[in-house]
């Protein structure tokens, strides 16, 4: 679902109208944010401070009855437009992420928080019917990095398999979707599914609820069309909002950080409302000494955590399902500290709709 490999993928940006225009990034306070300015220059959009970003929303915009789900299905895909592709990781990451805009052209509208599935082309040589379609999470708002409403970003990391015998890729293992996206030009033609999924939609008929999201690599997808419409774009429920957006994002090391710049100029402008976690494994270490994971750094702020969320926090997890275990007794704990049974504790954050996971 999500991918690896070496090849830069640099392919010039299109812009789609007056009101959006490609920027530069600040400077971030961590090693290599020079490296990740450079080239995540041209991936993100601002707003115009002019338009105002409403002509997609429901009516309340907070109704969730209104999301739009599986307009197209695998027999009868739509197909869109590649309309760029470029490397949003830095030489010392260990795997190529790609960050992918492609248009709809306004016929495949989706919510944050919701996946399109790709359909790769070819044939599976396994059995020689069509490659199957893969999901991938969103990572733009509804209206698109362009803010026109017509287009859709994913972050895709391309999978490849390193062969001990052959001491290098083996082509017949690679990821056949994240390798076609990833290598993918302006352009292209790309059959896409859905929108779909509901799981991860943001509840904001509450607009003071303190939103909890932890991914590692590619999961971050979700929470940058969350952010995005809370504090980049001016939104219904962004002028609205007063909780608090808590990140944590868990990858290799500082050149394996994704958008970045993104979340620095965010904490400069909303510092009482937006707050950033990294867990580099490669780079930092836990507690005890080893290396610091997603879930260990989700621990250290273990006890805030259970406490915004018996106060009515949503919490988020999006990436590889290993993080799961370690955090989920991370809790365990906390609870059985507080003379909690935590599994009591876990079924009424589930039945007030506020555990969502997506996790693969």
């Amino acid at each position: 679902r999500r991918g690896l490999a070496n090849e830069v993928c640099e392919v010039a940006m299109l812009a789609f109208t007056a009101a959006a225009a490609a920027v530069g990034y600040m400077n971030a306070p961590l090693a290599g944010s020079r490296i990740m300015s450079s080239r995540m220059a041209g991936v993100r959009m601002e707003v115009a401070a002019a338009k105002k970003q409403d002509f997609l929303e429901a009516d309340p915009y907070w109704d969730q009855s209104t999301v739009p789900v599986n307009t197209y299905k695998n027999k009868s895909p739509f197909t869109g437009k590649i309309m760029s592709v470029k490397r949003i990781v830095g030489p010392e990451a260990t795997g190529e992420t790609c960050h992918i805009i492609m248009s709809h052209e306004g016929k495949m509208p989706y919510w944050e928080g919701q996946s399109y599935g790709v359909i790769p082309p070819g044939t599976n040589p396994k059995n020689g019917k069509p490659n199957s379609v893969r999901l991938y999470s969103i990572a733009s708002s509804r209206y698109g990095d362009d803010m026109t409403g017509t287009t859709t970003s994913l972050c895709v990391r391309r999978a490849t398999y390193w062969c001990p015998e052959l001491k290098a890729d083996d082509p017949a293992k690679k990821g056949v979707c994240s390798n076609y996206l990833c290598d993918a030009g302006p352009g292209d033609d790309i059959k896409l599914t859905g929108p779909s999924g509901k799981v991860m939609l943001i509840p904001e008929k509450d607009p003071s609820v303190d939103l909890i999201m932890v991914a590692t690599g590619t999961g971050i997808a979700p929470y940058r069309s969350f952010i995005r419409r809370l504090f980049v774009e001016k939104t219904p429920f962004g002028a609205a909002y007063s909780g608090l957006a808590w990140l944590f994002l868990g990858v290799a090391n500082t050149d394996a950080l994704l958008y970045d710049d993104e979340w620095q100029e965010v904490l400069s402008s909303h510092p009482d409302n937006f707050r950033v976690d990294y867990a580099l494994s490669r780079e930092q270490t836990n507690k005890d000494g080893g290396k610091m994971y997603i879930q260990d750094k989700v621990a250290e702020y273990a006890d805030e955590v259970f406490t915004r969320m018996d106060n009515g926090a949503h919490m988020y997890f999006c990436g590889l399902k290993g993080m799961m275990p370690g955090i989920t007794s991370m809790l365990e704990k906390v609870s059985s500290d507080k003379g909690l049974v935590w599994e009591e504790k876990l079924k009424e954050w589930k039945k007030a709709g506020q555990w969502h996971v997506e996790v693969y």
